[in-house]
């Protein structure tokens, strides 16, 4: 599979995980959970989660109509290594607040090295042609 391809399954991934967030007040029953916060973590939980559907539709965006720029410009490798380790980092926190007792976790923890995959191996190869 060649880098440009990766990178637009790249953005699939994205706008799928800026859907899943969306539906988490639904998922996650966050209207009566939320509930017993304080009014600022209630509305931080919240503000919190749209801003990272933003990035993650931002993710999607660059992915889906600047893939040749990514692979071709040092600003586009730059975001291209940002990615990789924004989803390096979320697999990271999988472990550390959720552990790996749950088959979930374990799932998601696979999902976010998938993510960092996809924007890690075009930036691999990249460097291997130049």
């Amino acid at each position: 599979m060649n880098a440009e391809t990766l990178i637009l399954i790249g953005g699939l991934y994205n706008l799928a995980l800026a859907v899943f967030h969306l539906l988490f007040w639904k998922l996650f029953n966050w209207k009566q959970d939320l509930a017993s916060l304080t009014p600022l973590n209630r509305a931080v939980v919240q503000i919190l989660n749209l801003c990272l559907t933003f990035v993650f539709l931002v993710f999607a965006y660059i992915s889906f109509f600047h893939a040749n720029e990514l692979l071709h410009s040092k600003l586009g490798r730059s975001l291209l290594a940002l990615m990789a380790i924004f989803w390096f980092l979320r697999a990271i926190e999988q472990i550390i607040f959720f552990g790996l007792r749950r088959k979930a976790s374990i799932a998601f923890l696979i999902l976010f090295l998938i993510g960092t995959g996809l924007y890690s191996i075009p930036l691999i190869d990249q460097a291997l042609r130049r």
